[in-house]
């Protein structure tokens, strides 16, 4: 459990921003920002010192920016990152994401002054997060270590060369994760050949305006299409598909996504992995594979109960593996969770159930 208050360290060289989010910090008693630096060269020589719980990072710093940074903390001073950023451009998706896979947890957007109500809004959802990552274990990352492209993966790729028989039953895979997803899913998605049999549909909580970044990041990562879902669009084999940013993904009688924009938050989110996982155990019956990742929680517990209940195959992320265990666990709780499994080997065994030998 995490112990308040929750000492954070500031990197960030725009003097407004940092007021800002020093004003909204100073709005909890649970926080405490013990120092903040202009760069990550300063921030690297304060650590040892001020012994923050969190770390909150910009991008674009000079003399040593947020990836770099990333990296040389978590090789030599191991701390969750939390990354504040207005980066959202095309230019700046990779570098972003690069950040999570160096050993960020999550990814938030720079706060402005706007109207009372989104300015409360900002501040609980950075405070929470602030809170949630102050309990999340992290590990040392070497500076120097082997980058395999997706084409190196010999683990997948083993599984279903050679000859097989067929096909099995399985007409879709449902994918929920929250707080620790995006490297999740890089970690999943990227071991799917693209001739992968079957349509994926995927719900991330995300921070607004990171989802279409993420999108296209995991684009380059995969060997399937990755795209966000359109309203009225038939999934088709070897796409990823994700939820819209406010609007749950459901499914019409006829198979095709509808973007529901009316229901509002369900089990705290919208979209929600909920709502997905119902609709699509619905439509797809004991045809679907339902995936729970790593999340604060309890998102797609119920969801993946309508799937096992439906007769389709359901699997958790392991306690080990995820960032934040909160919705797994939710779903074990219940009953709800067929397979337990470490991120590394879900996509192998989606794999076995989707190509018959």
């Amino acid at each position: 459990m995490p112990k308040f208050p929750v000492k954070v360290l500031l990197v960030e060289d725009s003097p407004v921003v940092l007021a800002i989010l020093k004003k909204l910090l100073a709005t909890t008693s649970e926080i405490e920002v013990v120092g903040t630096a202009s760069n990550g060269q300063e921030a690297l020589e304060k650590i040892p010192e001020l012994q923050p719980n969190v770390i909150c990072t910009d991008l674009h710093m000079r003399k040593m920016d947020g990836l770099e940074f990333t990296k040389q903390v978590m090789a030599k001073h191991p701390l969750p990152i939390l990354v504040i950023s207005s980066s959202v451009q095309e230019s700046d998706t990779n570098t972003i994401f690069q950040l999570l896979q160096a050993g960020a947890i999550d990814v938030f957007p720079k706060p402005a002054m706007g109207t009372p109500s989104e300015y409360d809004r900002i501040k609980q959802e950075l405070i929470t997060k602030i809170k949630v990552l102050s309990g999340v274990s992290v590990f040392t990352k070497p500076l120097k270590q082997p980058v395999l492209s997706t084409a190196a993966q010999p683990l997948v790729q083993g599984r279903i060369s050679g000859s097989h028989s067929g096909l099995s039953s399985i007409r879709m895979v449902a994918v929920g994760a929250s707080t620790g997803g995006p490297q999740a899913l890089q970690k999943l998605f990227s071991h799917l050949p693209s001739h992968f049999p079957a349509p994926v549909i995927c719900t991330q909580h995300i921070s607004e305006g990171f989802l279409h970044g993420l999108v296209s990041w995991l684009a380059t990562e995969c060997q399937v299409k990755v795209k966000i879902a359109q309203d009225g669009e038939i999934p088709s084999p070897g796409t990823i598909y994700f939820a819209p940013e406010k609007c749950h993904l459901e499914f019409s009688s006829l198979g095709k996504f509808t973007l529901n924009r009316a229901t509002g938050v369900v089990d705290g989110h919208c979209p929600s992995v909920t709502v997905m996982f119902k609709s699509a155990a619905q439509f797809y019956g004991k045809g679907i594979i339902g995936v729970l990742l790593t999340g604060m929680g309890r998102d797609g517990a119920t969801g993946m109960q309508a799937i096992a209940q439906a007769g389709g195959m359901t699997i958790a992320q392991d306690e080990a593996t995820s960032i934040v265990f909160g919705m797994p666990k939710e779903a074990i709780a219940l009953g709800a969770v067929q397979h337990i499994l470490p991120i590394q080997s879900i996509a192998p065994f989606v794999l076995s159930r989707v190509f018959v030998r």
